[in-house]
């Protein structure tokens, strides 16, 4: 999916975000308004897990290359990498570590929920 809303390559309109959000629309509009009990609380589940599939598809490539870039500045390839550099101590304990941990978690924010972050 391009960043204009528009899909790219084989797939047609409606993109994936469009039919997750359409769904997570119908849970939330018709659904959750006609049921009670266990049944709305999982409804309130799936509305919240469908929100998150649908930031996740729009930010997560973005987000992916962003943290790709950090940790290669970091010098490590992957996260296992970076656990494994941090609890050695393999990495100075220093405003670029700190920075990146900062910003990951963030990134995960933006996806889980973003009303965490005050913005």
């Amino acid at each position: 999916m391009t960043r204009t809303g528009s899909p790219a390559g084989p797939h047609d309109v409606p993109a994936a975000a469009q039919l997750v959000a359409a769904v997570r629309d119908f849970l939330q509009s018709d659904v959750l308004p006609a049921v009670d009990g266990r049944t709305r609380f999982h409804t309130r589940v799936a509305i919240n897990v469908l929100g998150m599939v649908e930031r996740e598809i729009e930010l997560g490539p973005a987000q992916a290359e962003e943290h790709a870039a950090r940790l290669a500045a970091l010098g490590v390839a992957g996260d296992a990498e970076l656990a494994a550099a941090v609890r050695d101590g393999g990495l100075p304990d220093d405003h670029a570590l700190v920075s990146a941990l900062e910003q990951a978690v963030r990134a995960k924010l933006e996806v889980a929920n973003p009303a965490y972050l005050g913005d």
